[in-house]
């Protein structure tokens, strides 16, 4: 199911035919490094515990959860994207992205992003839209603020989010934007 399109990318429900994809994804050191200070994903936790749970969001939340991102011409695998109740504060729903090392720095992030928020403000009626990185990650903040999300704050990761990983270590900062903020594209 292809949840939405823009100029160049194709957002669509993963399936089981894109393990290959997601780990070599997570197995990039640099990818991972403001998510998981660099450690990859294993092959066993993706089939084991993440796809099932993204399965799950599509099934009770159809219009929410984990998305792939295509390039809309060629196919060709960029990453993901996801729309879903916040973790930490389940008012909200989080916005969230992960793309591939050579898909950075070319506007993909905010292009799927700034569609994600718009979703959540249309036909998923979210009352507000959140995010959160690790407080050295500067250029997911760019992202946030170009998708017109407004700094809310510092806070620190719970332990279950980063574990094992100090006070400091799971510093962060949240950006977040209310329906009523929110600016449709004309």
């Amino acid at each position: 199911m292809i949840l939405l399109e823009t100029a160049r990318l194709r957002l669509r429900r993963f399936t089981e035919r894109d393990i290959e994809r997601l780990v070599e994804l997570d197995s990039d050191p640099e990818v991972m490094r403001y998510i998981t200070y660099g450690e990859p994903t294993s092959r066993e936790e993706y089939e084991q515990d993440i796809l099932p749970r993204w399965f799950a969001i599509y099934a009770t939340t159809p219009l929410l959860g984990y998305w792939a991102a295509e390039d809309r011409q060629s196919g060709e695998f960029l990453g993901w994207f996801h729309l879903r109740p916040d973790r930490i504060e389940p008012e909200h729903q989080e916005l969230g992205y992960r793309l591939r090392r050579a898909m950075w720095g070319r506007g993909y992030a905010t292009e799927g992003g700034t569609a994600l928020v718009g979703h959540g403000f249309g036909p998923v009626a979210a009352a507000s839209i959140s995010a959160r990185a690790l407080i050295g990650h500067l250029a997911s903040q760019r992202v946030m603020h170009k998708c017109g999300l407004r700094y809310a704050g510092g806070f620190v990761f719970p332990q279950h989010v980063l574990e094992d990983r100090s006070e400091s270590e799971r510093a962060g900062v949240k950006y977040c934007i209310t329906r009523e903020q929110w600016a449709p594209p004309t």
